[in-house]
């Protein structure tokens, strides 16, 4: 499955659409202004909230948590000792880690699960600056799940940069 992501660089919030591979609106990314924390939510074409996104306030490094009808799903936080890339954890409720590595800011990393590759985000097939795909490659995946994921991690490295 191939989506395509447009983000919006001026705005009230941080809201961009996710298109499929025929240009078809999939998922909206609603970013929530004047908020202490960053939140967002990921909606369906139909507006329905898919996940929610949101900064833990009390952390020791900058965490975002991902959850789903009101129960956490997942939490995302870089990982300590990564030296030469950007690597982030994201622990799901069930224990289970996935890895994000890559080029954040950039838009180049992938996610795996025990080493096999889930979903790559990369702007090397596209010509327009402030777009960028993801390319989930196992089909038993959770697309809104790998969405949030990749939202999370770029949120993260660009606080990580402004500071």
């Amino acid at each position: 499955m191939r989506l395509l992501v447009r983000e919006r660089i001026f705005g009230i919030g941080d809201d961009y659409w996710i298109e499929d591979a025929d240009g078809r609106k999939v998922f909206l990314v609603d970013g929530k202004a004047m908020r202490v924390r960053d939140t967002f939510e990921l909606k369906d074409a139909q507006g329905r909230v898919v996940v929610e996104i949101r900064q833990k306030l009390i952390s020791l490094r900058d965490t975002m948590l991902i959850e789903r009808d009101g129960e956490q799903l997942a939490k995302v936080k870089r990982k300590r000792l990564s030296l030469l890339r950007n690597h982030y954890r994201v622990t799901l409720a069930d224990g289970t880690e996935l890895d994000v590595s890559g080029k954040i800011l950039d838009r180049e990393f992938a996610v795996d699960y025990e080493g096999e590759l889930l979903a790559q985000i990369s702007r090397r097939w596209l010509t327009v600056r402030d777009t960028y795909g993801i390319d989930i490659v196992r089909e038993d995946a959770d697309p809104a799940l790998l969405i949030a994921v990749a939202v999370c991690v770029i949120v993260l490295a660009e606080k990580e940069h402004e500071d």
